[in-house]
């Protein structure tokens, strides 16, 4: 079943003061942007990773997630990544999001309060149950991995 994860509540922090909410870019964008709630200035050298706050903390309907992304101009333009994207805030987590973002670039690279990040994603997901099996079904792909349905 595809839960509902519309109707998300928000908590705005002290940190997040005079800020923008998050917000869709375009009509069509999956992603909103989330904003750097710092003051001042943050300089992240290379092959350095940072916490940065967005002032906010959120409480995800249940069966749903909030996904945190990199963006991508940050990503091509400077080699700023989040460490680990997609990221996940589950449902009973309440406290402020924090991007950890990494700088895979070759310049330090410096925040600014305001500036766009991360994206957060929103995504419905199920639980499973593990069944231990004593062999698998077959398939055409059986173990190929890695470039094994080919490099293009």
């Amino acid at each position: 079943m595809v839960k509902n994860c519309k109707g998300v509540q928000v908590l705005k922090l002290e940190n997040f003061g005079d800020l923008q909410l998050p917000a869709y870019a375009t009509e069509h964008s999956a992603g909103m942007d989330l904003l750097a709630a710092i003051d001042g200035e943050l300089v992240i050298s290379p092959m350095k990773r940072v916490g940065v706050p967005t002032g906010l903390s959120i409480a995800v309907p249940e069966g749903c997630e909030a996904q945190i992304r990199s963006r991508s101009g940050l990503a091509y333009n400077h080699g700023i990544f989040v460490l680990n994207s997609p990221g996940t805030i589950d449902a009973d987590y309440r406290g402020e999001i924090r991007i950890i973002l990494m700088n895979l670039g070759e310049a330090d690279f410096t925040v600014s309060r305001g500036m766009r990040i991360a994206q957060m994603v929103f995504a419905s997901y199920m639980h499973v149950s593990l069944d231990v099996v004593n062999v698998l079904s077959e398939t055409h792909r059986g173990s190929g991995g890695f470039g094994s349905t080919g490099a293009i």
